[in-house]
């Protein structure tokens, strides 16, 4: 008989890692509780640590998009503020 394949939500992921991070439970222990086999708890311990890092970089990433959208904001109301004065000016000239 063929077993599907199972998909396992990143929350679920997370969750075994850090319980297997935390060493509360053996891996086996774990394995049997979540009906998963030990290498697989060990490859998203592996993955969770070794990603670790991510979880702060997106602050700065953050920060450099909010400065970006700034500065692009600030040009686009002076391009709007030119514009808006070419006008005025075009009107008056036809008049």
């Amino acid at each position: 008989m063929k077993r599907e394949r199972r998909k396992f939500s990143s929350e679920f992921k997370a969750k075994v890692a850090l319980e297997a991070i935390k060493e509360r439970k053996t891996v086996q222990q774990l394995a049997v509780d979540y009906d998963l086999h030990p290498n697989q708890i060990n490859d998203w311990k592996k993955a969770f640590l070794n990603r670790a890092s991510e979880v702060f970089e997106g602050d700065s990433k953050l920060q450099d998009e909010k400065e970006q959208w700034e500065k692009e904001k600030k040009e686009m109301f002076e391009r709007i503020g030119r514009l808006n004065m070419e006008n005025e000016f075009l009107k008056k000239k036809v008049l």
